[in-house]
């Protein structure tokens, strides 16, 4: 004697997409604002070199780099080491330019700031490292530090 009565012919309701499209794009606009893009192609073999005292940068915007090391294709430039400013390879001379055209490119109050990485493969032998070095004293580039990976004890293990 109930008021209602089980129909068991009814199906459940279909899922409504309409929304579907505003999360997609909610999605889409989330990983194109925080991605960030590489913003240099390596043309050097960078195997760094171990270190067990290091310290993070502080203020990644104002560290420029410098990388040092055998060329990937060794059959169109050789096994010597190379120097590479952003995506081009460049000889000791064009150091210069380089820390001046990077430094124009920041405020003025910020010059003093401006700290020089030098990411070295551990394979490379230091006398083009002090080539670069005497000419980021010559552009008056003091603040100097060596990008190295922090090493694993396996013996914690």
């Amino acid at each position: 004697m109930s008021k209602f009565k089980k129909d068991g012919n009814k199906n459940t309701p279909a899922v409504s997409t309409a929304s579907l499209p505003d999360i997609v794009f909610m999605l889409l606009f989330f990983f194109m604002v925080t991605t960030v893009m590489r913003e240099v192609d390596l043309k050097i073999k960078l195997n760094q070199p171990e270190a067990t005292e290091i310290e993070k940068l502080e203020d990644r915007s104002l560290v420029d780099y410098i990388y040092i090391g055998e060329p990937q294709n060794t059959s169109l430039y050789g096994t010597l080491p190379k120097i590479q400013l952003d995506d081009d390879f460049a000889s000791v001379e064009d150091i210069q330019d380089y820390v001046f055209q990077k430094r124009s490119d920041r405020p003025e109050a910020v010059h003093g700031a401006i700290i020089i990485s030098l990411k070295v493969d551990e394979e490379t032998k230091m006398g083009i490292v002090t080539d670069v070095k005497q000419e980021l004293r010559k552009a008056q580039s003091l603040k100097i530090s060596y990008s190295t990976r922090e090493k694993v004890d396996k013996n914690s293990f």
